[in-house]
């Protein structure tokens, strides 16, 4: 899928949430930080003519949703934890087209330096949710 054709998107980055998601014991009774970027992409011509909320998706919707799901039970792996997100958003949300979705865990126990570890998921209404 070629992003740079879907167009217009509302983009969050850089969210930050403590959770209990991982496959080691430690992971699920202490938490750590997790990293969330979301894009969703949408039309905005509508809104960027009318100035009006009614006519866009609030960021803060999928703020929410995010923290939601970070904050909310334990998952194993970040694949479903991302892929919680993307279903979620797009099932709330009939105006979004598409979401690309980064979790990332930036205290990992690897030997060496790093930013985070994670997955990227890009997820589609015309692909991954049939009419």
């Amino acid at each position: 899928m070629d992003l740079s054709k879907l167009g217009d998107k509302l983009i969050l980055r850089g969210l930050m949430f403590h959770g209990f998601h991982g496959v080691k014991q430690e992971e699920k009774k202490l938490g750590q930080k997790f990293l969330i970027d979301v894009d969703a992409w949408m039309d905005l011509r509508t809104p960027g003519h009318s100035d009006n909320m009614s006519d866009t998706v609030s960021y803060t919707d999928i703020y929410r949703i995010v923290k939601n799901i970070v904050e909310g039970p334990s998952q194993n792996l970040l694949e479903l934890v991302a892929q919680l997100i993307a279903t979620i958003t797009l099932n709330n949300h009939p105006q979004i087209s598409a979401v690309r979705v980064v979790v990332g865990k930036p205290h990992v126990a690897v030997p060496g330096p790093l930013d985070y570890l994670g997955v990227e998921i890009i997820r589609s209404r015309s692909t991954d949710m049939p009419l």
